[in-house]
């Protein structure tokens, strides 16, 4: 297990996050999603931490903070020291029916942190974060309230999910702007079968440092082999359909990460998290099971070292098609990098 630093912070973490959608037994989308009991997530904790996992996330909205209670618990229960790992959580999402039981205002942070805490039993988190873009609240309110908590000690980070490239980019300047708390990550998809990610965030995220934590990287399960072109499954995606992709162009990568998974003598999950791992922008990747032997499965993706020619053959199966004003800046950045993006003006 590699341990990577968080954005520009000194915080390093697993490279492999322990992700927690599964916990908790609650109802509708989340019923569906998993459904542990505490002896399950017990189990499932000690196996990632066991394999060197140092970083659980987590959200209020899981199992309607059931999945936060089975954290802490399971904390308590393994004997595991509070220091030893790092513990994200995100608010955003309804926590009840009032107009102010969701959303990314002051009023609605400040009330969840202190609610995330006593669901975890613990007095801070590492890092806590808005889980989506509220329309409804102004930026310098949010940023503010994430300050308010990191300066009371309720974090010891910020971060954000979800958010487009321009909402980032703004919230930094802001930061710096106000000597706020800054940014350390973004938590966003990114798959081998959904790489939009690709088109603006990657580059904003490498310009500015952020750190990367990438949720789904299996794409809802449609990389984990059961998905073929002309065969049906009874997995999640038959009664859940999330997140969209692209099926006959991920059915092409399933086929290459089929090929490349029987040249190093693994499974196709682990070649598909591999892919995820070699990438420089991610910093780590959450990988969240109902099954013990889905978790260990993902655990061994770390082994896999993938070649260049591996990798070239799987960037070509998925890739994003090109979109302005993308495909022109890199065409007039050749006559000043002296690539061959694009051929140099004539007088």
């Amino acid at each position: 297990m590699k341990y990577n630093r968080l954005g520009q912070t000194g915080l390093l973490v697993s490279e492999l996050c322990l992700g927690t959608m599964t916990f908790g037994e609650g109802e509708g989308m989340f019923a569906q999603m998993g459904g542990l009991a505490q002896d399950a997530v017990n189990t499932i904790t000690k196996t990632a931490l066991d394999a060197g996992v140092n970083f659980i996330d987590t959200a209020n909205v899981y199992s309607d903070g059931k999945s936060e209670e089975t954290v802490g618990q399971a904390m308590r229960d393994l004997g595991i020291n509070r220091h030893d790992v790092v513990i994200a959580t995100k608010a955003l999402g309804p926590m009840g029916d009032g107009p102010n039981d969701r959303g990314a205002s002051r009023f609605h942070l400040l009330h969840q942190i202190d609610a995330s805490l006593e669901r975890l039993g613990m007095d801070h988190v590492d890092l806590y974060q808005i889980h989506g873009w509220d329309p409804l609240t102004p930026l310098d309110e949010q940023l503010k309230a994430l300050d308010t908590i990191v300066t009371s000690g309720r974090a010891r980070y910020v971060g954000v999910s979800n958010w487009a490239a321009w909402q980032i980019a703004r919230a930094i300047g802001k930061t710096e702007q106000h000597g706020l708390a800054p940014l350390a990550s973004l938590q966003a998809y990114y798959s081998l079968a959904g790489r939009d990610l690709e088109h603006d965030v990657v580059p904003m995220l490498e310009a500015e440092g952020l750190g990367l934590m990438v949720w789904s990287p299996l794409a809802g399960g449609f990389l984990s082999g059961k998905y073929r072109r002309g065969q049906e499954s009874e997995g999640r995606r038959a009664s859940f359909d999330f997140p969209p992709v692209d099926k006959e162009q991920g059915y092409d990568a399933v086929e290459v990460m089929s090929t490349i998974a029987q040249k190093h003598g693994c499974s196709i999950p682990q070649v598909a998290l591999a892919w995820l791992l070699a990438k420089p922008v991610v910093t780590s990747v959450l990988i969240g099971a109902r099954k013990i032997e889905q978790l260990e499965d993902n655990l061994k993706s770390v082994d896999v070292a993938l070649d260049d020619d591996d990798m070239a053959k799987l960037d070509g199966a998925c890739a994003p098609k090109p979109q302005y004003p993308g495909w022109m800046i890199a065409r007039q950045g050749g006559y000043r990098s002296g690539g061959k993006a694009g051929e140099a003006p004539t007088s």
